[in-house]
């Protein structure tokens, strides 16, 4: 991508991807990663995080891997159903 510098989301975003992790709460997850390919995936938030002045979500893949996502590359976050 050209430009790669983070862009702040707002701080209501930020909330609800910070209450996801609090509650074990499963979000279906749809990104751009860095090379502009886009993801949709449903994922296990674990953190919040802030690195270099970017902010991510650190999410668990069903197939248990880890993957950093940052904030500002999230297209569309969407809960799922509490079992």
């Amino acid at each position: 991508m050209a430009e790669d510098r983070y862009r702040p989301i707002p701080c209501a975003l930020h909330s609800r991807y910070e209450l996801a992790v609090l509650r074990g709460r499963a979000l279906t997850l749809a990104w751009r990663d860095p090379a502009g390919a886009t993801h949709l995936e449903r994922v296990l938030p674990l953190d919040v995080r802030t690195r270099a002045g970017a902010e991510y979500l650190l999410v668990r893949r069903p197939d248990g891997r880890e993957l950093e996502v940052r904030l500002d590359r999230i297209l569309h976050a969407e809960p799922l159903p509490a079992r």
